[in-house]
């Protein structure tokens, strides 16, 4: 082999090189951040959604993504609690509750009464650079407590004359936000009554 026989074929295969890693160079020029949309979304710190505490919900979303290459991702979600004005205090969920689906889903009471940032965040895993994240925001209400005069809140009854009839919504109310119903906590209105009848 002459000498430039051999350099015609050292060029030939540093061309063939270049070559190759052209796509995977433009690839990775062609990556962008992937785009997220949470459904319910339509919501923010001043009117967020609303969920009592007694009630399951959940946050779906749908994920874009702006890239040729390798679409292997992370996702992960987060919980903050909100002020009036910001969202700072990240809340550590319970390790029954799954932050790594797309889909997040939240057990009735977990969280407890207010105002919370629940946001996911992507990123691709073969280019950490390019990550997105969306927050929805959901307030959490207190369901109203199930007043119940007597067991079972059965609304009609039937005792002998010689009966004893005991009315107690104390023991036997519900509270669906709590696993107990606290007795020493009432809330009285004064445009409520209750009526006996006798029959």
């Amino acid at each position: 082999m002459t000498t430039s026989q051999g350099l015609n074929i050292n060029e030939s295969n540093n061309m063939n090189n270049i070559k190759n890693s052209l796509p995977t160079f433009f690839s990775k020029l062609a990556c962008y951040s992937p785009t997220i949309t949470l459904i319910p979304g339509q919501s923010s710190l001043s009117s967020p959604m609303s969920y009592r505490r007694s009630q399951d919900f959940s946050i779906s979303s749908m994920i874009q993504f702006n890239c040729d290459g390798s679409l292997s991702k992370t996702t992960k979600w987060t919980i903050k609690n909100c002020t009036s004005t910001r969202c700072s205090f990240e809340i550590v969920l319970n390790e029954k509750v799954m932050t790594t689906y797309s889909e997040f889903y939240i057990p009735s009471r977990t969280l407890a009464y207010g105002v919370y940032q629940l946001t996911l965040t992507v990123k691709m895993i073969d280019s950490p650079n390019l990550k997105s994240s969306s927050s929805v925001y959901v307030r959490i209400t207190a369901t109203g407590i199930t007043a119940n005069l007597v067991q079972l809140g059965t609304s009609m009854i039937t005792r002998g004359d010689q009966q004893d009839l005991l009315l107690d919504p104390g023991t036997f109310s519900v509270d669906p936000d709590e696993d107990t119903f606290d007795a020493t906590v009432s809330i009285v209105d004064p445009k409520k009554e209750w009526y006996v009848s006798i029959f």
